[in-house]
């Protein structure tokens, strides 16, 4: 009896892996009605340029609208393959990668079909093209809750970007001591790309800021008597044990009307400079009328770039920000550093928004040193909540003019959402991939996009991939503050939650 039911259950595996198989290489529809628009597949990956590395592109079609669908992808050597399993086009990753060697530095060709109303459309062919460089195989975000007046749990996870491994690096319950102030998380760093020199802030509850130094966990406080506060937006020295930060006064207000919802702003904010080392915390700058805040370094070094607000009206100084906050512009500047003496140069101006009538936040250069990005609006220094929030990049002139002008800024057309918020944009350490955060779509839930940056053009941008098309409308999280990584952390919670123990 035995010897028949095992016999059973090998005949109902192969059974099993035959119909996977099946629903994994379907047929193509033997007849179909052409269109010729492309399909309104999610995530549109339609006509984008991928790393050659990158995870499944799984997409869908909309449920509410069709019952099945099918896709066949032909790459250059002319081999085909096809999908589809429901409105589901899920490749298995194996599969996937093979597919993308096979058309590296060229092309794939996808053809769709839809079952609607029990009758077969076939779509416009569409291209995937497959770029020679890769992209960092890790990146990080903090996933936060898109409320308006409160929040609850959060965590900073990182994700493998070559495939669907997502791994969480602390979350905000594993320490927090009081449930009723609650603990927020933030402010994930790291030094050049790699996780051995890393940081993240803890506020409100058991609060301080985590370093790993060499690999070493420790807590510190970096408030000190003469700081607004304790560190905040950090940048870690490309090369050295310092890392840089903004100390403010921040504040919230919400709108009852305003289609942004929320205003995040700061009453004061100044630059400080953090060593690791010594544990000795310096001003870089604190003008005491104006708002200093973003500082990010330059690859080799030498600058540090910050974002400085502009002096408000005069009728307006002394009003209340919350009638004023509109009126709050940021321009960006810069200061030479002598890494020897840790000696600031003097104040240069970078790029002037406010003449344009916009403000400018979150700038980050690119590895080799020849473009900017940034966050730009019409006020504020909290784009991720502005509908206006756009992605600039802007070529930086030289070293003895760092003066750029908006007239040679780079076509974001491709990158950019249109009437939603595009914020926190980052470069790949290869400079060929910008990773922004963005809420198009629905216009509440910030997530991952990906363009490709080659000779001063950028390609259209296409959403992180998931395993099934659907997670993200199931994930109610936002991505927040994304950073690329060429490893992972190596450190566990567990291990990281000790230090707070001491």
């Amino acid at each position: 009896m035995k010897r028949y039911f095992n016999i059973y259950l090998q005949l109902l595996s192969v059974a099993i892996l035959l119909l996977t198989a099946c629903q994994s290489h379907p047929d193509i529809p033997s007849s179909s009605k052409e269109t010729k628009n492309l399909p309104a597949i999610y995530p549109d990956y339609c006509n984008v340029t991928v790393p050659c590395n990158i995870a499944p592109l799984n997409f869908m079609l909309p449920a509410s609208e069709f019952e099945e669908c099918v896709a066949r992808f032909t790459m250059p050597d002319g081999k085909q393959q096809t999908y589809g399993s429901g409105v589901k086009v899920q490749i298995p990753e194996d599969e996937w990668h093979d597919m993308l060697e096979a058309s590296k530095g060229k092309s794939m060709k996808v053809e769709v079909w839809g079952k609607k109303d029990g009758n077969w459309l076939a779509y416009s062919s569409f291209e995937i093209r497959v770029a020679e460089e890769p992209i960092d195989d890790y990146v990080s975000y903090r996933l936060i809750d898109p409320t308006y007046v409160a929040w609850s749990y959060m965590e900073i996870a990182q994700r493998n970007v070559t495939n669907f491994e997502e791994s969480q690096i602390f979350n905000n319950e594993i320490t927090s001591n009081d449930r009723k102030i609650g603990q927020c998380i933030n402010c994930h760093s790291y030094q050049n790309y790699k996780t051995d020199n890393m940081i993240f802030h803890v506020r409100l509850s058991n609060s301080g800021t985590v370093i790993v130094n060499d690999g070493k966990v420790s807590r510190v406080n970096l408030k000190r008597d003469y700081t607004i506060s304790s560190g905040v937006y950090p940048s870690w020295h490309p090369t050295a044990k310092i890392i840089a930060f903004s100390t403010n006064q921040t504040r919230q207000a919400f709108h009852t009307s305003n289609p942004n919802k929320l205003e995040v702003y700061d009453l004061a904010s100044d630059l400080i400079l953090y060593d690791v080392t010594t544990d000795s915390v310096s001003v870089v700058s604190a003008d005491p009328d104006l708002l200093e805040v973003y500082p990010t370094w330059s690859p080799d070094g030498k600058y540090l770039y910050y974002c400085k607000s502009v002096p408000l009206p005069e009728e307006m100084r002394d009003k209340d920000i919350r009638t004023t906050y509109k009126k709050v512009q940021y321009n960006m500047y810069r200061r030479s550093f002598d890494l020897a003496t840790h000696k600031f140069g003097e104040e240069e101006l970078v790029y002037d928004a406010a003449s344009k009538d916009r403000s400018v936040t979150l700038p980050r250069i690119s590895p080799d040193g020849r473009y900017i990005l940034f966050a730009e609006g019409q006020y504020g220094c909290f784009h991720i909540r502005h509908r206006d929030g756009d992605i600039v990049c802007l070529p930086l002139e030289g070293k003895t003019l760092p003066l750029v002008k908006d007239s040679t800024a780079i076509d974001l057309t491709g990158l950019n959402s249109n009437g939603f918020a595009d914020s926190y944009p980052t470069w790949s350490s290869n400079g060929r991939w910008i990773m922004c955060s963005s809420r198009r779509g629905d216009g509440n839930f910030s997530r991952l996009y990906f363009s490709y940056f080659k000779n001063g053009k950028v390609e259209k941008a296409f959403l992180l991939p998931q395993e099934d098309p659907e997670h993200n409308s199931f994930r109610l999280k936002c991505y927040n503050r994304p950073e690329f990584m060429v490893e992972p952390v190596k450190i566990s919670v567990d291990e990281f939650s000790k230090v707070f123990d001491k």
